[in-house]
């Protein structure tokens, strides 16, 4: 049976599409109209999946045909975000796309050369409609990378001092991508993204406490204790030492600061980390 697909309706590639952004973009952009295209670095699973491996460049040219918008971002785990992106950016330029969203890291923009830096300037310099969005630490890490010390030892174990962050819930990123997206309203501006209050660990702990009914606390440790468990968990070596770098630009304090842009973008409040610890409480049982 032909099926008939309405031409009017854009296309958009989603990079990381089975990650915890991506699969909270996808929806919406079905929602708001569009045809969705996942790139995937294993192999399709699905009519809508598209293989692409960012480390070889394999499946690029496949990925951007006949596609009219694009979310971009970095495969996790690798330190050379510009390299990784270059080629991407390019094929977007040679495709001439009418859209694209790059998810950088908030504080990127710190330094002129930061490998995240560059892959923003590059697509920057494209001439093509573009944004960049940079969310701070997401909520989304305490039930991921942070899990196993909460589930089983009921401790939050980083080495961030008191510090605070405003910390994002990913779904409130895929939101912000969803309205750049589909709109021209924001067209070429970049955002830093983060929720609505700055708390520290010891509240993050207090709040996942109150949602699961259990205990759990916050214990401060040393990068360095921290560092094996990192590379146990499977990081390389580079990565897990800028993992323990940008932790300790937490506990300087970088994370600290809001921003109004997720309310900007998308017409409503972030999402509160008490919420986000009702959503997800079922991760720390």
């Amino acid at each position: 049976m032909a099926t008939h697909t309405n031409p009017a309706q854009p296309t958009t590639l989603i990079l990381g599409a089975r990650g915890t952004v991506g699969s909270a973009l996808n929806p919406l952009l079905t929602a708001l109209g569009h045809r969705t295209r996942l790139a995937t670095s294993r192999p399709p699973q699905a009519a809508d999946e598209v293989h692409l491996n960012l480390l070889t460049g394999e499946g690029l040219s496949t990925a951007f045909a006949g596609v009219d918008h694009a979310f971009l971002m970095a495969p996790p785990g690798h330190i050379n975000q510009d390299v990784l992106l270059a080629p991407v950016i390019d094929a977007a330029r040679a495709h001439n796309l009418k859209r694209v969203v790059l998810m950088s890291a908030m504080g990127a923009n710190a330094d002129e050369n930061a490998p995240l830096r560059l892959a923003e300037k590059q697509l920057q310099a494209t001439g093509l409609a573009w944004n960049v969005i940079r969310p701070n630490w997401f909520m989304q890490n305490f039930n991921t990378f942070w899990l196993q010390g909460i589930r089983e030892q009921g401790q939050i174990f980083l080495p961030t001092g008191q510090a605070r962050g405003s910390f994002i819930d990913a779904r409130d990123i895929a939101a912000v991508a969803a309205a750049l997206l589909t709109t021209d309203t924001h067209a070429n501006a970049e955002f830093d993204l983060t929720g609505a209050e700055a708390i520290d660990h010891d509240q993050v702990a207090a709040l996942l406490s109150q949602a699961t009914g259990r205990t759990i606390g916050y214990t401060e440790v040393t990068p360095e204790a921290m560092r094996p468990g990192l590379l146990a968990a499977g990081l390389p070596a580079a990565y897990a030492d800028f993992m323990l770098l940008i932790l300790g630009y937490f506990k300087a304090g970088y994370a600290e600061r809001t921003t109004d842009a997720v309310q900007r973008i998308t017409g409503r409040a972030p999402i509160g980390f008490a919420q986000y610890a009702r959503d997800y409480r079922e991760a720390w049982a």
